[in-house]
């Protein structure tokens, strides 16, 4: 019997909390460890700080996501090159099977030319996976609205997910040659796109899935997971037929919760989701 698959709780899912009421809500609930979001929060920055939470809360690190955001451009300085493989010896020394990363930008040029090379040595060198998000392209809509929006990605061929992308080669990780690839199922939905279709291209190379949600908006909306209309419990249902050995995040959004009952329920609500459909 294939192992059960591991369930975690993303770091920022608690935003604006801290990273350790992560590890408290993910012990308390029932989570089986966390991805720890590394930004401008000192603790996430800090080895030994995570070190001394994980302990606390008997909650490991399953995975680091890079500090590749446009709201963390500075932290661990500002070379993309030095905070991939700083994320890596991260990783590694918290006992985490992945980091996390964006497709380069397109602006980081010498990073993206040699991105891939960049994935592929550290991998080689280490039993981290580097697993390569999908994205999302800047859509017209959320400045001028969806029926503008849709005349002029019409009058450019684009489809309704159309747009310009700020990643190279594109928001697609598929665009580029990466071994593992993680899935966001909020960022599908961003970009238009078929959250199914992406997993079933991705095939064995998907070795880790955020699980969120989204309508459809050009806002990336981490909708708590079958709130939205991605096909949340089919991929779930999909990575549990097939030999996936990865994680399942929750990367959602409770910044709405005005208590921390209502901010429990989502992180509850979201686990139960997880759990029902990636039954083995």
């Amino acid at each position: 019997m294939r192992p059960a698959i591991k369930v975690g709780l993303s770091t920022a899912s608690v935003y604006p909390l801290r990273a350790e009421a992560a590890f408290e809500y993910a012990a308390r609930l029932g989570y089986d460890g966390i991805e720890l979001m590394v930004w401008g929060e000192a603790v996430s920055q800090d080895i030994g700080a995570v070190k001394q939470l994980s302990r606390k809360y008997r909650i490991p690190v399953l995975s680091v996501h890079a500090p590749c955001l446009l709201i963390s451009q500075r932290v661990w300085g500002s070379n993309p090159i030095a905070k991939l493989e700083r994320s890596v010896r991260t990783a590694e020394q918290l006992d985490a099977q992945t980091v996390v990363v964006h497709p380069p930008f397109r602006w980081q040029r010498r990073y993206a030319d040699g991105f891939s090379d960049q994935v592929a040595e550290l991998e080689s060198t280490s039993d981290v996976a580097v697993a390569v998000e999908n994205m999302f392209p800047f859509r017209a809509d959320r400045f001028f609205g969806a029926d503008q929006s849709r005349e002029r990605m019409r009058r450019r061929g684009g489809g309704p997910g159309a747009g310009i992308s700020a990643f190279a080669p594109s928001h697609d990780p598929l665009d580029g040659n990466h071994a593992h690839y993680t899935l966001d199922l909020s960022h599908t939905s961003t970009a238009g796109a078929d959250g199914l279709e992406m997993a079933r291209r991705m095939g064995s190379g998907l070795t880790h899935l955020h699980l969120c949600d989204g309508t459809g908006l050009p806002a990336d909306e981490h909708l708590v997971p079958g709130r939205g209309d991605q096909p949340t419990a089919e991929v779930c249902q999909l990575l549990a037929a097939s030999d996936f050995t990865g994680h399942v995040v929750l990367e959602v959004t409770t910044a709405q919760a005005r208590t921390p009952q209502e901010r429990e329920a989502l992180l509850a609500e979201s686990l139960q989701f997880a759990r029902t459909h990636l039954l083995r």
